[in-house]
């Protein structure tokens, strides 16, 4: 059997319509994207990390911190379509799709996906998924949430729950979705040349194009849920959660290599 290698790669771009140029965002003295990056690096799980991006503004920004940059095309509707042009001749057999929005990412949470695949290794794709804390959250439309069956597999992604059970009850089969999915190569190469589906071009959620082609997607649970960047007022959220908790403030330090006072 092919020895299985697992790369990451974190799809940027300059044109945010919410939050333009958000992606060299400064946390901490460093770019948003390169927090992603760095953090993604301590995990053991993975082989490569690579940035794809059509923008030279990244690709200088990643190369001068010595990141490992793959320029794609500038025509991209969604990050799935431009990792699979930038893996497509990379030798690998799995890719992990990150957001580089979310400067918050574990790098246990990528182990937990990893541990999925290993497990599953014929599998399609898998998602890492977050538990919904309050019930607005099951409404609350800028983030996306998906229902689950008692094997992990996700059968619905949707912005507002199509449920009528309490809350707690909910919260049994419904979860968050996460920046933090994975494919296997072959099959990201596949769906990506498929036509966007109805639900997915209604809804703007990029996972129903493999469901409703019929091919499989499997929730990892990960806790916490973490806040990504997708306004403004939400990086001023990001630096708060860093400077109140434990485990983000001894990643922070890991990442610059020096102890951050606050």
């Amino acid at each position: 059997m092919k020895k299985m290698k697992i790369i990451a790669v974190i799809p940027a771009h300059m044109a945010s319509v919410r939050f333009p140029n958000k992606i060299l965002f400064p946390f901490f003295d460093l770019p948003m994207i390169e927090h992603v990056r760095r953090r993604a690096l301590l995990s053991s799980s993975i082989d490569e990390v690579y940035v794809a991006t059509c923008d030279k503004e990244i690709e200088s920004s990643i190369k001068s911190y010595g990141g490992k940059v793959i320029i794609t095309s500038n025509s991209h509707q969604n990050g799935t379509s431009r990792i699979a042009e930038a893996v497509e001749n990379i030798d690998c057999s799995h890719v992990i799709l990150l957001q580089g929005d979310e400067p918050l990412l574990l790098p246990r949470h990528i182990d937990s996906l990893v541990n999925e695949i290993i497990l599953n290794k014929d599998g399609d794709s898998w998602n890492a998924t977050g538990p919904i804390e309050s019930s607005d959250e099951l409404d609350k439309h800028s983030f996306v949430k998906c229902s689950i069956n008692e094997n992990n597999r996700i059968l619905y992604c949707f912005r507002r729950s199509p449920s009528f059970s309490s809350t707690e009850n909910q919260s049994l089969y419904i979860r968050k979705i996460l920046g933090l999915i994975a494919f296997k190569k072959s099959f990201l190469l596949e769906i990506t040349k498929k036509n966007p589906t109805r639900i997915e071009s209604l809804e703007f959620i990029e996972q129903m194009r493999i469901i409703e082609n019929g091919y499989s997607m499997i929730s990892v649970p990960v806790s916490p849920s973490l806040p990504s960047v997708n306004e403004p007022d939400e990086a001023n959220i990001v630096i708060d959660y860093i400077k109140n908790n434990k485990e983000q403030k001894e990643l922070l330090n890991k990442i610059l290599k020096k102890t951050v006072k606050y």
